[in-house]
């Protein structure tokens, strides 16, 4: 603790010989996160552009993708800086400020795949309500719903968590997730209620309510004809792996803390750059391969290219 500047500094003790590869982990990661945004950035501007684009459905995927963009821009350039420090240290109050747009974006995901599966579900269902349902006004709503509700509940365990004592000032980790609650000297009963709640509230419930709703979702389609089965098939499945990929990866990030002593510090690492270097550039290939409309002007835009 530097007590002349009152500013209490973490430091990150989750690298593995970042002193020795240094150079090698900041070209990956700077490598990777060029990547992310430009994946990332290309289909929302070709969802921007194109107006036949312009429906609930991609408006949402771009959403999603945005999403992206910004939790990576959280922990990226912070990551980038740390390989090539000396010393990997973040003042507390910045750490909690990544912790909050790491959950509170995450959160997010969940609620905007919640958003898909509803828009995928009145589409296939019941098709012939889908404009009066999916109109403008309730497509803002959900995303505006989507990034406050997720904001609200993780600034309560923040707040909690800003004036507690420290007994330790390494974070396992890269960053700074869930396991800086192992830094206080005493669990505040309040934030676990908080954490908890928040928990359910913008992760098991919308990871149930799509699963509920996809189940809606195949059973009229098997019942239904072979262009309804297709349809449900070509826009569904890119949502379900995208949640099943993400919904494994915060399982993981919820239960390390407390299983963190089974894991090698080698494996820990390993899995926690999952969420940094895997799932940001998932999304735009499932999405960009999977869905028809985009991947149609992915061609046309990598055609031109050529062309020129």
């Amino acid at each position: 603790m530097d007590y002349e500047l009152n500013v209490t500094y973490i430091t990150f003790g989750g690298h593995v010989d970042v002193h020795k590869y240094r150079y090698l982990y900041f070209l990956i990661m700077f490598t990777v996160y060029i990547l992310i945004i430009c994946c990332n950035s290309t289909i929302i501007c070709l969802i921007w552009i194109h107006k036949n684009l312009h429906e609930p459905m991609y408006i949402f995927i771009a959403a999603l993708l945005l999403n992206s963009l910004v939790v990576s821009t959280a922990m990226y350039p912070k990551m980038l800086i740390d390989f090539l420090s000396e010393k990997q240290i973040i003042s507390y109050s910045a750490c909690l400020f990544q912790f909050f747009l790491f959950y509170s974006l995450s959160g997010s995901e969940f609620l905007l795949l919640s958003a898909m599966a509803y828009d995928r579900y009145v589409s296939i269902c019941k098709p012939l309500h889908y404009p009066t349902i999916m109109r403008k006004n309730t497509v803002s709503i959900f995303l505006i719903l989507a990034w406050l509700v997720p904001a609200s509940q993780i600034a309560v365990p923040v707040i909690l968590s800003a004036d507690m004592k420290l007994c330790s000032l390494t974070v396992k980790g890269i960053f700074c997730n869930n396991a800086i609650y192992n830094l206080h000297c005493v669990n505040s009963r309040a934030r676990s209620i908080f954490g908890v709640v928040a928990l359910m509230n913008i992760a098991l419930f919308p990871v149930l309510f799509i699963l509920f709703t996809y189940t809606k979702i195949f059973i009229i389609s098997y019942r239904s004809c072979g262009q309804v089965r297709k349809k449900a098939a070509q826009t569904c499945l890119p949502h379900l792996l995208v949640l099943i990929s993400f919904a494994c990866l915060c399982a993981y990030d919820v239960s390390i803390v407390r299983l963190e002593s089974d894991f090698t510090k080698t494996a820990r690492l390993i899995m926690t750059l999952q969420f940094v270097l895997y799932h940001p550039l998932f999304n735009p290939i499932i999405y960009g391969l999977k869905m028809k409309e985009i991947t149609k002007h992915l061609k046309r835009l990598f055609c031109q290219s050529k062309e020129i």
